[in-house]
């Protein structure tokens, strides 16, 4: 039977793995710039972690976790985003003692049961940051401004920022009674969800993609008309801290995010080429009580995620070249038994002085092997034989119109590159 890779994954191959790696790259690039240190955080973790720290009612732990109870009868789940296990690692491992705020970031892949769609996976990758112990906002718009300017640096020039606050568990606690009586009315004719979200949690509701629902919430009271004074003052903080820094927003009373565990601040940052994947690129948010939630001591935190497969379709669908990878310097075309013998300790040295170099494994007819070095986009080749041996001499042929030029077997092991460079591409 043919084994296939399981739904809603994929296999990332040699020739993509450049375009992902220099989005990764980059995006460390940036977060160091900004004091973020980078995390590395368990694959899975205690089922009660992501019931504690997602919240019970969101889909992800309804409907899309990956449990399971391993040997000793504990319930584990692989993450499915990264937040929680940031804050876990956080508290168990004593950070709030240093010195705030905490600045984090993560590059991980996450799990979840969903449905199948271009740029949603099942295993997917994330980047993310989390910011712990500043309640202010200027820390927000400091994490938002990060984003944007990775934005920037891969050549996405007009991803749109909208902002919302959801307020606090007070202010929200009031919003939601009002959410529930404008709602209750339609209660039939909304969708299977919405109406188990009426009494659970109303504010999801307004995060609704089923059309009809979208358009009821639209017109529902707006959390920004009913924020508490701390509240007020904390998102008015943050809109003159992003026209500080000269970053263009737009507020929307609509973005909710889909966890349970924002306060204040939310964000998204959306685009009008992504629409087929619903616009976002990515979202973040204040989640001011996680940490306690979770076990730690009180402590305010913001933080985003992106999946870098829709960054990549993004960046695709713009056109945006990303680099590829580099093809090898060099390849060393041995005949007979004491030129392979040769050939393999030449490559050798020349790798560890830093040259992209192979040769023949397999025992190729010279035909064979600079057929091989063509089709693996190899820049220059040299034919190394018992005549090349005696004289000390080879042909170093650049590949892409067959020029050749003499070589000294000397010149080649001491200074290839610029042996390579004076030859030129």
């Amino acid at each position: 039977m043919k084994i296939s890779a399981p739904k809603g994954t994929r296999d990332i191959l040699p020739a993509e793995v450049a375009r992902w790696r220099h989005a990764e790259q980059v995006f460390a690039q940036v977060c160091a710039l900004h004091g973020y240190e980078e995390i590395r955080i368990p694959t899975f973790e205690a089922t009660e972690l992501f019931q504690r720290g997602v919240g019970d009612t969101t889909d992800i732990v309804q409907k899309e976790m990956y449990t399971f109870e391993d040997k000793g009868g504990r319930s584990m789940t692989l993450r499915p985003e990264g937040t929680a296990g940031v804050v876990r690692s956080y508290i168990e491992n004593g950070m709030g003692s240093l010195p705030s705020p905490v600045r984090l970031f993560y590059n991980i892949t996450a799990f979840r049961y969903e449905n199948v769609q271009k740029g949603r996976y099942r295993e997917f990758h994330q980047l993310g940051a989390e910011a712990f112990g500043s309640n202010g906002p200027l820390v927000d718009a400091e994490l938002i401004g990060m984003l944007a300017l990775y934005f920037e640096r891969m050549g996405i020039q007009d991803a749109k920022l909208r902002v919302n606050s959801i307020g606090c568990p007070v202010c929200r606690a009031k919003y939601n009674q009002l959410l529930q009586a404008y709602f209750e009315p339609h209660i039939q004719g909304m969708c299977e969800d919405c109406r188990g979200r009426i009494g659970r949690n109303p504010l999801r509701i307004l995060d609704c993609k089923v059309e009809r629902d979208h358009a009821l919430a639209a017109d529902a009271p707006r959390l920004l008309d009913h924020l508490c004074a701390d509240c007020q003052t904390h998102f008015d903080g943050l809109l003159r801290a992003l026209v500080a820094q000269g970053t263009e927003y737009t507020i929307d009373n609509g973005i909710v995010r889909g966890l349970d565990y924002y306060t204040r601040t939310v964000f998204e940052f959306v685009s009008a080429s992504f629409q087929s994947l619903g616009g976002t690129i990515c979202g973040g948010g204040r989640y001011d009580g996680l940490v306690e939630e979770i076990g730690g001591a009180p402590t305010p935190g913001v933080g985003f995620a992106m999946g870098l497969e829709r960054l990549l379709l993004e960046l695709e669908a713009r056109d945006i070249v990303l680099p590829d990878t580099p093809p090898m310097d060099l390849y060393l075309a041995p005949m007979g038994d004491m030129a392979a013998t040769y050939a393999a300790s030449l490559v050798a040295r020349l790798r560890r002085a830093g040259v992209r170099a192979e040769t023949d494994l397999c025992g190729r007819s010279l035909k064979a092997q600079l057929k091989f070095a063509g089709k693996r986009g190899v820049r220059f080749a040299a034919v190394i034989g018992d005549s090349e041996l005696s004289t000390g001499q080879v042909k170093l042929r650049r590949m892409r119109d067959g020029t050749e030029e003499s070589v000294s077997l000397s010149e080649l092991e001491t200074d290839a590159t610029a042996r390579m460079a004076a030859f030129g591409d």
